[in-house]
């Protein structure tokens, strides 16, 4: 769910939200709205405290080791984009969740709640679509469930996803309480492919160039990272709310500036292009398959050097650093001409449905 948890089993406290307030689009954009109603509402009630939570996965403790489970609903219109499809996007983003967290996924379930109507021939794709994805990330899908609803209750279909993973002997569990000053950024991937992708088939825009989502499995290059011996100090995909919010959401727990160089950060033409024309800003844009990466100095360029030698990972860029501690945490984006903009916490939707 992501968000901070502020409450505890057992008598729990009250949510913090008022009572006559009604779900909008934003508490589900992965910017300040969602992480209030994580932060107020779900972790009081669900939560027994620490910090585990404040990762893409629980990091369960169990005999003989440590497992990894994340679960994850996913509602995108259309169904099919130019690079994927709501069944490559609900393996993907499983998988990708399960190893930011440092694990190696290994299990996936998938529920489909499918409208009355839907053709079966959108299901076998949607499905035969799962199947491959879960292959060439390595996993199985081993369970699942099926709810058909009235029509016009379901657009169509969405797809439920959950997955379990290992943490290897050994491996040190990555997450925003390690980032400390000194630190270095890397991006895995040009910024808000996935959104503008899905935003451009769903409302009919042509441009000159197609625009593909990256959607892809992280777990290959995240495993690489690891055999090599690199220290990792956190890892985030890069969905809803894209890197800003990412990066907003680790600053925020770790009490660090983070200042990014803006011509370092990598922008594909096209996409740049197309967030000027639909005034959206890259930075706040969701990916599918890429993932932002801080480590110590020493490790940057060998790092950069592991992830490029993955397909995903061919535009992977040391972005920025980690410059001091700060209260309540801090990103910046310092331009060309040598001037700093904050980089806040996304308040609104600036891209609905786009996982």
């Amino acid at each position: 769910m992501g968000g901070e948890a502020n409450g505890s089993y057992g008598p729990c406290p009250l949510p913090d939200m008022p009572e006559r307030e009604v779900i909008t689009l934003a508490h589900g954009g992965g910017g300040r709205r969602m992480h209030e109603l994580v932060g107020t509402l779900f972790a009081p009630l669900f939560w027994r405290g620490g910090d585990r939570h404040r990762k893409d996965g629980a990091v369960l403790d169990v005999p003989g080791g440590r497992l990894t489970f994340t679960t994850d609903a996913y509602v995108v219109r259309p169904l099919f984009f130019p690079g994927g499809d709501i069944g490559m996007l609900a393996v993907n983003g499983t998988v990708n969740d399960l190893a930011v967290c440092g694990a190696q996924p290994r299990y996936l379930s998938g529920a489909f709640i499918l409208e009355e109507g839907v053709s079966v021939e959108t299901l076998r794709r949607v499905a035969a679509s799962m199947a491959a994805a879960a292959r060439e990330a390595g996993v199985e899908m081993v369970t699942g469930d099926t709810k058909v609803v009235e029509r016009g209750k379901g657009d169509n279909l969405y797809v439920i996803t959950a997955g379990v993973g290992v943490i290897p002997e050994g491996r040190e569990e990555p997450g925003p309480e390690k980032v400390e000053p000194g630190d270095r950024v890397i991006v895995t991937g040009d910024l808000g492919r996935h959104g503008v992708a899905v935003m451009t088939a769903r409302e009919g825009f042509a441009f000159e160039t197609r625009i593909t989502s990256d959607c892809a499995p992280l777990n290959g290059i995240v495993e690489d990272i690891y055999r090599r011996g690199i220290t990792v100090h956190c890892m985030r995909d890069l969905t809803r709310g894209g890197l800003a919010s990412a990066l907003n959401e680790i600053a925020s727990f770790a009490g660090v500036r983070i200042e990014l160089e803006e011509e370092r950060v990598p922008v594909g033409d096209e996409v740049r292009g197309a967030c000027e024309l639909l005034g959206l800003d890259p930075f706040y844009v969701a990916n599918e398959g890429a993932m932002v990466v801080i480590l110590p100095a020493r490790w940057a360029e060998q790092a950069v050097e592991a992830i490029r030698s993955h397909p995903a990972g061919r535009r992977a860029r040391l972005v920025g650093s980690v410059a001091g501690q700060v209260t309540g945490g801090r990103v910046v984006v310092r331009s060309v001409l040598g001037t700093y903009r904050v980089l806040d916490m996304l308040s609104g939707e600036q891209l609905p449905r786009i996982c």
